[in-house]
């Protein structure tokens, strides 16, 4: 991790504000227009906030389904390597592809965001193939080291084929599977996964 590197962020005490809960929510509205507005995000030195949970790092993590097959939905998901840059999530199974916004982004004013989300898919994933874009949710999982610090914006990529192939070595054992699959091997899977799987496709939601 590179120290000098600066990320987005917002405060805690933002979020809290806005309404605190733990785990997944589809509560788009009520928060994603006060987190991305830039009368309250900052780019702070990751390798402080990395440790400071008076902030949250704005995190894009995007799901890819594929609803082709004849055995109902597909999520891609992979191992993460040791050359990925969360050190507490190697060797890790996910399905979510995004990173960082950092100051790289910045200089594209209210669009930065944006900017570095599809930043982050061009360096990590190549998408070959259409695909409908939508936010489903928020991730917020204050019972894990990393959690605390970071908060998760959940997009689901609903594809015409499942042709989504990375480019980073470090995304191993790479993808799609069947949504049943995924769910019964759940715990092998870092916590964010779990609370998008369970959110979006457990209790029949498929």
């Amino acid at each position: 991790m590179d120290s000098m590197e600066h990320v987005l962020v917002v405060s805690t005490d933002l979020f809290r504000r806005l309404g605190y809960f733990q785990g997944f929510t589809s509560e788009v509205s009520r928060y994603l227009p006060e987190l991305l507005s830039p009368r309250h995000t900052t780019y702070r030195p990751r390798g402080e906030v990395e440790i400071d949970p008076h902030f949250k790092q704005l995190i894009p993590y995007v799901i890819f389904e594929y609803r082709g097959g004849h055995e109902g939905p597909e999520v891609f998901q992979y191992t993460r390597g040791n050359g990925q840059g969360e050190g507490r999530l190697h060797r890790k199974r996910s399905v979510g592809i995004g990173g960082h916004i950092s100051t790289r982004d910045a200089g594209f004013g209210d669009c930065s965001y944006d900017v570095g989300m599809r930043r982050e898919l061009e360096e990590e994933v190549s998408i070959q193939t259409p695909y409908q874009a939508r936010c489903v949710g928020l991730i917020n999982d204050d019972l894990t080291e990393v959690g605390q610090v970071h908060l998760g914006i959940v997009y689901q990529f609903q594809v015409e084929r499942p042709a989504v192939v990375p480019r980073e070595p470090d995304i191993l054992d790479s993808g799609f599977q069947p949504v049943p699959t995924i769910l019964a091997e759940l715990e092998a899977f870092e916590t964010w996964s779990q609370l998008c799987v369970k959110a979006l496709y457990g209790s029949g939601r498929t």
